[in-house]
C-alpha cells in the first residue's frame, strides 16, 4: 500500500515516515514540496495520502483539490493534517474530499489507529475494484462467445441456403463486403456497419422454402413461379424474426426488405423511398450488382461497367441514389473484392 506523505517541515515528514513503516505492508514515499508530490500522482496511485495544510507553492486544500481531480483518486482516503484550532480549516478540508483529520503534534496510538482504519477501508475498495474488473471480463468474454455463436448460425444458415441456391459462396462474401463498403460511405456508424456486413449473408435465407422446380429453373420464370419466388423474402423475415439478437434481427430485416424499390414497384410490401429499411436499400444495390457480374446456369456474367452502367440508370428508381452513389464512389474497392473472392476460391472461405 503506498502512503503519499506530504509536509513541507523534514522534521515531520521523518516522523509520519518512521510511523508508516511499522504497519504492515505500507511503503511511505515521502514529498516536502506539494507540487513534486502531485507529479508523483500522476503516474502513480497512492492508497492512502498524508498531506499537512500550511504548505508554500501549493497549501493541503488546493492539493486535495487536484489530487481529486485526477482518476482514480476519488475513493482514496485523505488525511489532512492541521492544528488543533483549525476548525475552520477543517470544514474547508471536508468540502474538498479530506477523510479524515490529525492534530499537531501527531499522537502515535491515535495515528496507528485511524491509519489502520484507513487501511482496511482501502484494502475493501481494491477488492470491491479488482472483483469488478474481473466481472467486466468475464461478461466480455462471455459477450464474445455468444457473438461467436451468432455468427455460426448465420454461417451456418447461409450455407445451408447455398446447397439449394445456384448462387455461389462466393457471391455471399462479395455482397457483404459491399454492403459494408457502401454503410460506411454513407456515414453509418462502424457498429451498425459491422452488423450489416455479418447480417448480409442471410438476405435469400427463404430460398430454403423455394420448390427446386423453380429455384433451379435454367431459363426465365413465368409469372406464377416468379410469384412464389418472391415469397422466399417472407420466408426469410419468418424464420429470422423476433430474434433476441440484434445481428439476426437486422438479418429478418434485409430478408424483408432488400427486393423493395425505391419507386415502390418491388416486393413483398411494395414499400418506397426511405419507408424502406436502410439496411434494405444498402443490401439491394450490393446483391443486384454481384448477382449481374456473376455467371449462373441462365445468364452469363455482365462485365462489371455494364453492371455499372446499370445502376446509374436505375438509380432513383429501384435503388437510393445515395446508396449507389457510395457504392459507385468506391469504385476500385468494388474491383478489389470483386478479385478478391473469386467463385472458384471461395468455397472454403468463412464469410466472418
Amino acid at each position: 500500500m503506498n502512503i503519499l506523505i506530504v509536509d513541507d517541515n523534514q522534521t515531520n515528514v521523518v516522523l509520519l515516515k518512521h510511523l508508516v513503516n511499522r504497519m504492515p505492508g505500507c511503503h511511505p514515499v515521502t514529498f516536502v514540496e506539494s507540487p513534486l508530490a502531485l507529479a508523483w500522482a500522476e503516474e502513480n496511485q497512492a492508497d492512502i495520502v498524508l498531506v499537512d495544510y500550511m504548505m508554500p507553492d501549493i497549501d493541503g486544500l488546493e492539493f486535495i483539490r487536484r489530487f481529486r481531480a485526477r482518476a482514480g483518486n476519488q475513493d482514496v482516503p485523505i488525511v489532512m493534517i492541521t492544528t488543533a484550532d483549525a476548525k475552520n480549516i477543517r470544514y474547508l478540508a471536508l468540502d474538498e474530499g479530506a477523510t479524515e483529520f490529525l492534530c499537531k503534534p501527531v499522537d502515535a496510538p491515535e495515528f496507528n489507529a485511524r491509519l489502520r482504519n484507513l487501511l482496511t477501508m482501502r484494502r475493501s475498495q481494491n477488492e470491491t475494484r479488482d472483483r469488478a474488473a474481473w466481472l467486466a471480463t468475464e461478461v466480455d468474454k462471455a459477450t464474445r462467445d455468444v457473438v461467436a455463436r451468432e455468427e455460426e448460425l448465420i454461417l451456418r444458415l447461409s450455407k445451408a441456403a447455398e446447397f439449394r441456391d445456384p448462387e455461389t459462396g462466393g457471391h455471399i462474401l462479395r455482397m457483404a463486403h459491399y454492403s459494408r463498403l457502401i454503410a460506411e460511405k454513407i456515414g453509418l456508424p462502424p457498429d451498425l456497419s459491422e452488423r450489416i456486413y455479418r447480417a448480409a449473408p442471410m438476405h435469400d435465407i427463404g430460398k430454403i422454402g423455394v420448390p427446386d422446380g423453380i429455384l433451379l429453373k435454367p431459363g426465365r420464370l413465368d409469372p406464377e413461379e416468379f410469384r412464389i419466388m418472391q415469397e422466399h423474402a417472407v420466408i426469410g423475415w419468418e424464420i429470422l424474426k423476433n430474434s433476441t439478437s440484434a445481428l439476426i434481427a437486422l438479418g429478418a430485416e434485409i430478408a424483408l426488405a432488400h427486393h423493395e424499390k425505391w419507386d415502390g414497384s418491388g416486393y413483398p410490401n411494395r414499400l418506397a423511398g426511405e419507408a424502406i429499411p436502410l439496411s434494405g436499400r444498402v443490401v439491394a444495390v450490393a446483391d443486384v450488382f454481384d448477382a449481374l457480374t456473376s455467371a449462373r446456369p441462365y445468364k452469363p456474367a455482365w462485365t462489371a461497367d455494364r453492371a455499372r452502367t446499370l445502376l446509374e440508370s436505375e438509380s432513383g428508381k429501384h435503388f437510393d441514389a445515395t446508396c449507389v452513389d457510395a457504392f459507385l464512389s468506391t469504385w476500385d474497392t468494388v474491383l478489389q473484392i470483386q478479385e478478391t473472392f473469386q467463385d472458384e476460391e471461395a468455397g472454403d472461405v468463412p464469410v466472418y
